[in-house]
């Protein structure tokens, strides 16, 4: 065998550095990942929603951080500056009014809704005699406040006597678990004494999802085995409540496509089971819809009302990529008022939805 020379040798050490170098950079970004994954004391809570599912709204964010209408507007960006691009001109015409009407639609409005507001806006138009953009935009902001303002969003009142029961419904990926663990800490700062039931039982990682926010929110939480009858578990987790003194009962359920009759079957019984443990049970049925999934929202609503008697919607990532038009579908089509918003991923971007304020971001 010839011998290796030197210019061999600096050949072969080139090579074999082209080749080692991107795996030891590899090996050490990978490393250093993970050392940032063990000091991050989230980490568990983030991992498991992203492999469930679920949306990690895990980020802590101070109360006093953007308003309401900050986040709106930040999340509405797109649509309202369509919007005020076709209110920038200088006559109000039948071209105005067209495409005003597609906007609409393309925010999520619905064609019904879209096509009876522009209607009304027409002749609101004519009898007003008016003439400039800028005018109709303010009659369609007025009009837009009268609709979604008639709307009770509050809850529904407590029993005089035992827990109040907020059963929380809605698809897989919605936020559903989520938005329990931030009206667990709303409830609680309102100095009510919390308890979460751990109903989802089908979903991998739920259980320990709502236990992180349980421990987020500092309330009670009862919890079966993964696996375990949902109704039974929402049965036990009332009676405990009834026995602890309880204010309020927040009960997870099984997320759920609303075409699979035999599941909305189910959600049928739990609900029957709940009113079985607690009389008058379940005060509210919260759905939770998510609001970047546009018009597919409005027949999960429908569905969901049909088998559980839905008393109020909270629509869930209106800080991201939602149009913002499905929140007047869900209202005007269904009748269903919008209770709360998720505007943000901490414990605290859950507030109570704001008529005015989401009227205003969007136009």
């Amino acid at each position: 065998m010839p011998a290796i020379g030197p210019i061999e040798l600096a050949i072969l050490g080139i090579i074999l550095l082209a080749v080692l170098a991107p795996l030891v950079l590899i090996f050490v970004s990978r490393r250093r990942k993970a050392l940032e994954v063990q000091d991050e004391p989230d980490a568990i809570e983030v991992r498991d929603a992203a492999e469930s599912g679920e949306t990690a709204e895990v980020a802590e964010v101070a109360l006093s951080g953007p308003s309401v209408l900050d986040r709106f507007r930040a999340g509405f960006a797109r649509t309202s500056s369509a919007l005020a691009n076709l209110f920038g001109g200088d006559t109000v015409d039948d071209d105005l009014f067209e495409a005003l009407e597609e906007a609409l639609i393309s925010a999520d409005v619905g064609v019904k809704t879209s096509m009876k507001l522009v209607e009304e806006l027409r002749q609101t138009a004519r009898s007003k005699g008016i003439e400039e953009p800028g005018a109709l935009r303010e009659e369609l902001k007025a009009s837009l406040k009268v609709r979604l303002g008639r709307f009770d969003t509050a809850l529904n009142p407590a029993p005089p006597e035992g827990p109040h029961v907020l059963l929380v419904v809605g698809v897989n990926g919605s936020g559903k678990t989520t938005s329990i663990g931030k009206l667990a800490k709303r409830f609680k700062e309102d100095g009510k004494s919390v308890c979460l039931g751990a109903g989802d039982t089908f979903r991998a990682g739920a259980i320990e999802q709502l236990r992180v926010w349980a421990q987020r929110a500092g309330v009670d939480i009862v919890a079966h085995q993964d696996g375990a009858d949902s109704a039974s578990v929402l049965f036990d987790t009332l009676k405990a409540a009834d026995a602890r003194g309880h204010d309020v009962v927040l009960c997870d359920t099984a997320g759920r496509l609303q075409s699979k009759k035999p599941l909305m079957e189910e959600l049928g019984k739990v609900t029957r089971v709940v009113g079985k443990a607690c009389p008058g049970a379940p005060h509210e049925v919260l759905l939770v819809l998510d609001g970047t999934m546009g018009q597919n929202a409005l027949s999960q609503a429908k569905t969901f009302g049909e088998v559980t008697g839905v008393t109020g919607v909270v629509l869930t990532k209106l800080d991201g990529t939602a149009k913002g038009g499905v929140v007047v579908a869900v209202m005007e089509e269904l009748g269903m008022a919008v209770k709360f918003v998720g505007i943000g991923e901490g414990i605290d971007d859950l507030r109570p939805f704001d008529a005015d304020a989401f009227v205003d971001a969007l136009l």
